[in-house]
């Protein structure tokens, strides 16, 4: 077996240390728990055998996951990789087995603690399945969309004359520019020519100085106060921000567009699968009785209330 990004190289060194991320046992019982209903899938065909264990096409698929991100490579490549990744999980699993470490009680109890958390991601990737359903996410994001408040978006372009920070003279210099520019588009002289021949703001070249549709808190307060006062197609005078000095032509003025489904549906989708195990956690949590054989004890605030006991709280039940 050759590493495939090394014709000569044993892979071995870097199937073992990414073993050794994983936690302990948990591929081994996946594998053993589900070996006999594969073995009868005709549609599930063993790739390679070691001492006589079968790896199957589907083992592969667990392989890649636990292997975690892989190096890029051919589909062979990778196959052949996973394969020994997968024959030295048998060969290192029979080495134990052969060594009575599955008899260790700290390895039974990590034995243990894998089982019940691949139960627990695959009871919770049911929930968040079952309940991230069309209807229910376009409830959520139309609830959402009801509530967003209305928002008024204008459209400008800008020609700006930058000046270095507490440079006064350099200040009152662009200055007189930036009047000799409003001087000209005075005078009838098109926006986006003088622009594209004047501005400073290198986003601005060649695009006329638009800065495109944005909201009032998407810009420094000294440019947006000017732009959202001005009428649409109006200039204003001389504005002074902190990048320099700006000449402002309001293009467009309308209410935000609110987002659509397919804008936003992985964040819905996302929402909608957490909400729904939270909600089956929280659920299971209350109907469960825990007992807590231990004291915690509230952390102090640094500006207790003048009535409150120095107590330590009572045990959590």
């Amino acid at each position: 077996m050759t590493n495939p990004n090394n014709a000569g190289a044993p892979v071995i060194g870097l199937t073992v240390s990414r073993w050794a991320g994983l936690a302990f046992g948990a591929l081994a019982l996946t594998l053993a728990a589900t070996a006999s209903l594969q073995a009868q899938d005709a549609k599930d065909p063993v790739v390679a055998t070691v001492n006589g264990t079968p790896i199957h096409q589907s083992d592969l698929a667990v392989a890649e996951e636990e292997a975690g991100q892989l190096p890029p490579m051919s589909e062979d490549a990778k196959k052949d990789y996973l394969v020994q990744f997968m024959a030295d999980a048998i060969l290192i699993t029979k080495a134990a087995e052969d060594k009575k470490v599955s008899n260790d009680e700290t390895f039974k109890r990590k034995l243990e603690f894998a089982r019940k958390k691949l139960l627990m991601e695959a009871l919770l990737a049911q929930v968040a399945k079952e309940a991230s359903t069309d209807a229910a996410m376009h409830k959520v994001f139309d609830d959402a969309v009801a509530k967003l408040p209305a928002e008024e978006e204008v459209k400008a372009s800008h020609i700006l004359i930058r000046v270095p920070a507490g440079d006064d003279k350099a200040s009152a210099a662009a200055e007189d520019k930036i009047k000799a520019v409003i001087a000209r588009l005075n005078k009838g002289e098109d926006f986006a020519k003088v622009a594209d021949e004047v501005t400073e703001d290198p986003s601005g070249k060649g695009k006329g100085g638009d800065l495109g549709y944005f909201t009032k808190d998407q810009m420094v307060p000294e440019f947006a106060n000017v732009a959202f006062a001005l009428d649409k197609g109006k200039i204003s005078g001389p504005v002074k921000t902190q990048f320099g000095w700006h000449v402002i032509k309001v293009t467009d003025k309308r209410e935000k567009p609110k987002p659509s489904f397919e804008d936003v549906k992985p964040q819905v989708e996302q929402f909608v699968a957490r909400k729904a195990q939270a909600d089956f956690v929280t659920k299971l949590r209350a109907d469960a009785k825990i007992v807590k054989n231990y004291k915690v004890e509230e952390p102090k605030s640094d500006t207790p209330k003048a009535d409150a006991p120095a107590a330590p709280a009572a045990p959590k039940q």
